[in-house]
């Protein structure tokens, strides 16, 4: 599996639309959670953050916030910041345009918020001019770090690894409230919490 745990300059100037980091200024880190809510999974990271008073970010799909409410509402109860991540996970690579923007929209039935972020950061440069327009009005948010959670072939250990390295003050690192990334997300959030609150930081949630 190919992806590249830190996003590249060249890669941030061809989408110069979207948010791949946050400012610098102070020193703070912004984890992001994407795929949620899940019943067990997303209770889990929300106990872990509160440890550490720290806030995050969560790229909800819409499928699943209908089928889990009450996590979601315990999301935005405990301060975090929820995004728009499409009602069924699609790919925009995959899919025409209208398909893909009626999914977004039927999320945001459901998502109340202007931070949006591509399923698998796929995402044609068409589809991100209509989802900035007014009927959507959707700030696109991506990500300096990937934990690579998602991925079956590394460790949990190289995933922890993957965010020490790589993660600074602005930075935003993404992981996933899903069954697929469990393990790996558990030992690397937990250890990211520890390590960076060892190092001063804190953890914010995105706010555009």
């Amino acid at each position: 599996m190919f992806y590249l745990v830190k996003t590249p300059g060249w890669l941030r100037r061809f989408y110069g639309n979207c948010t791949w980091s946050m400012p610098a200024e102070k020193k703070k880190l912004y984890f992001s959670f994407d795929d949620g809510p899940h019943p067990v999974i997303t209770p889990f990271v929300l106990d872990e953050l509160k440890k550490y008073n720290a806030k995050a970010s969560f790229f909800c799909i819409g499928k699943n916030v209908k089928a889990y409410p009450e996590v979601y509402r315990r999301i935005i109860e405990e301060g975090h910041s929820v995004g728009n991540h499409s009602f069924n996970h699609l790919n925009g690579w995959k899919h025409a345009d209208d398909k893909y923007l009626e999914d977004i929209a039927a999320a945001k039935e459901y998502i109340d918020s202007n931070l949006f972020r591509p399923p698998y950061g796929r995402i044609r440069k068409s589809q991100l001019r209509e989802i900035a327009k007014e009927k959507l009005a959707l700030n696109t948010i991506m990500w300096t770090v990937l934990s690579g959670d998602f991925d079956q072939n590394i460790t949990p250990a190289k995933c922890l690894e993957n965010v020490l390295n790589n993660s600074k003050a602005g930075s935003i690192v993404v992981f996933h409230d899903s069954e697929k990334a469990d393990s790996r997300m558990r030992y690397a959030l937990r250890g990211a919490l520890e390590y960076f609150a060892g190092k001063g930081f804190e953890f914010d949630r995105i706010v555009k």
